[in-house]
């Protein structure tokens, strides 16, 4: 009797199980017998998505086009809700009250696979928003203000958020004109309460500047009646209140859509982000910016370990990639999880910009995940203001908030800034002269990674030519204490050089003269005792001029 009863305890349980909603993923084995074709990407693709492509030489491929829409239907039709479509992985999340049906989906010709993407334990997390609550509340306490410098001239009136643009020099972009007109920032949040009323944004909707919002958590809902986290972050960036709080980025226009859900942390939330930055890209977005990031999860079974944070597994890693091969910028924050040993995904995406966090004197800041320095692959890439960070309130109010979830807003604004002022860059580009002009570029670390960036100096790298000319070339760079030049068999006669800092300093200055025939090489043997860091080579040749950039290194 005792195992009858066992046993029908069991099935009861499984039973109950079974009719709990969960969320898969199904994945398709191709997009046969879709109407869309890659001769007629504007039926899937805005025209800005697609200018932004082609002023990057980025080609439409079959990962454009959107899943089949007769396999959706095939599925559906098996008693299934459909979620979201994701095409760069060429599938859909389904909603499933009844997991008998799985094995039909599975049993479909065109079905790869079928995989659990939300746990059973349908309660509430405390995790998933503590991880937003705990920014605003350690803030509370707020920071030192550094004020403008008295008689200074400035576009703005910062007021007590001067302090974590100017550490990048960002202000000095907007001094120049620079504020992000024409480029467009969308914002992957959990929820952007009250934006659509908090003053801080009057400017933002004055100017018709916020494009448009979605709700990929719950479609059809409206963003501005879910979590606060969203409109803090984009507070940053679009911020427009003289004398209280400029954002990096108050002239850019914004997309807000919202892909966490803050009540649960399921890796559901990484195929909703994936699906958020494809969204992204087909509405012609210039830059990303997404202050989430996924570890830890309510059923361990989904957990990420520091192993999986290499760049290319996890799911809102690869899509992270695939954004930025679309020709997107991605600003990402590392984690809030202090000195654990790897940032948070989709920020270890290898062509995403991981963004750590430092205090308002640039010092590490102790939440702040810190990563790994693995030869070219850096994380956290760069580091900005996110202890102390002033930021927009609920409800209309200021204050300070602590989190890489404002360091990367902060950061993203200013990408925007400098791609409006060198709009002719590419993505890589801009992400490469972003880390270049870091302040410890040539010696980075797991807990800043290249350091802060200087965005002024960023400018004038993207201002002038890069290595590797037709007619000069400078190896090897960076380089420790000698260089040597390379020049075109054809160029004789007299050559002027001189090596500058990015300030402007003239640190060396000669002239060679280079005898006809054979090919040319010069070695540069008087700059070991230079500083680490960046110059400009100028070298003038008759009628050929050139500026190199190239590094020394300390080591």
């Amino acid at each position: 009797m005792r195992q009858i009863l066992s046993l029908a305890l069991f099935f009861v349980v499984f039973s109950g199980f079974a009719q709990i909603p969960q969320k898969y993923f199904v994945a398709f084995t191709d997009k046969n017998g879709t109407p869309y074709t890659i001769g007629n990407p504007g039926a899937f693709l805005t025209q800005r998505a697609l200018d932004r492509r082609a002023a990057q030489g980025i080609a439409i491929t079959e990962e454009d086009l959107p899943v089949t829409p007769s396999y959706v239907n095939q599925v559906a039709a098996i008693g299934v809700q459909v979620f979201t479509r994701c095409k760069w992985f060429n599938g859909i999340t389904i909603r499933v009250t009844d997991t008998i049906v799985l094995s039909s989906i599975r049993a479909l010709p065109f079905v790869q696979s079928v995989t659990r993407i939300s746990s059973y334990n349908s309660k509430k997390s405390g995790y998933g928003d503590g991880k937003f609550r705990r920014e605003m509340e350690l803030g509370n306490a707020g920071g030192t203000i550094h004020p403008q410098a008295p008689g200074s001239v400035q576009s703005y009136d910062y007021g007590p958020s001067y302090n974590q643009i100017h550490m990048m020099n960002g202000d000095l972009l907007h001094n120049l004109g620079y504020r992000g007109q024409g480029k467009v920032i969308a914002v992957l949040d959990a929820g952007f309460l009250n934006a659509d009323v908090d003053a801080v944004f009057d400017s933002l909707r004055t100017n018709l500047q916020i494009l448009g919002t979605r709700d990929l958590v719950n479609p059809g809902g409206n963003v501005y009646l879910e979590h606060y986290h969203g409109a803090a972050v984009l507070s940053t960036m679009g911020g427009n209140v003289p004398g209280q709080l400029i954002g990096t980025a108050p002239k850019a226009s914004y997309w807000l859509i919202r892909t966490e859900d803050a009540n649960t942390e399921n890796i559901v939330e990484e195929y909703t982000w994936v699906v958020g930055a494809e969204m992204a890209d087909s509405v012609g977005a210039d830059v990303i910016n997404s202050s989430l990031g996924y570890t830890l999860f309510d059923n361990g079974w989904m957990d990420h370990t520091c192993a999986d944070m290499n760049g290319t597994t996890n799911p809102s890693s690869r899509g992270a990639n695939i954004a930025a091969s679309k020709g997107m910028a991605l600003s990402i924050s590392a984690g809030n999880e202090g000195n654990s040993g790897c940032v948070s995904s989709p920020s270890d995406a290898l062509y995403a910009l991981s963004i750590g966090a430092v205090d308002e004197n640039g010092n590490y800041a102790y939440f702040s995940s810190t990563g790994i320095v693995n030869g070219s692959y850096v994380k956290p890439n760069i580091a900005t203001q996110g202890q102390n960070a002033y930021v927009g309130y609920p409800g209309g109010s200021f204050g300070y908030g602590n989190g890489t979830s404002f360091a990367s807003p902060i950061n993203a604004g200013m990408m925007a800034c400098l791609w409006q002022a060198i709009p002719a860059a590419g993505q890589d580009q801009l992400r490469n002269a972003i880390q270049e002009s870091a302040s410890q570029y040539t010696n980075p670390d797991p807990m800043l990674g290249y350091g802060i960036p200087d965005y002024n100096k960023a400018l004038m790298i993207l201002t002038v030519s890069k290595p590797g000319q037709t007619f000069i070339k400078a190896y090897p760079n960076p380089f420790k204490d000698v260089f040597t030049l390379s020049f075109d068999t054809n160029m004789t006669g007299k050559v002027e050089l001189s090596m500058v800092t990015i300030s402007g300093t003239v640190v060396m200055a000669k002239e060679i003269y280079l005898a006809p025939g054979g090919g040319k090489t010069y070695a540069i043997k008087d700059v070991a005792a230079l500083s680490p860091g960046m110059y400009i080579l100028k070298i003038t040749s008759g009628n050929v001029s050139e500026n190199i950039r190239i590094v020394k290194t300390g080591k």
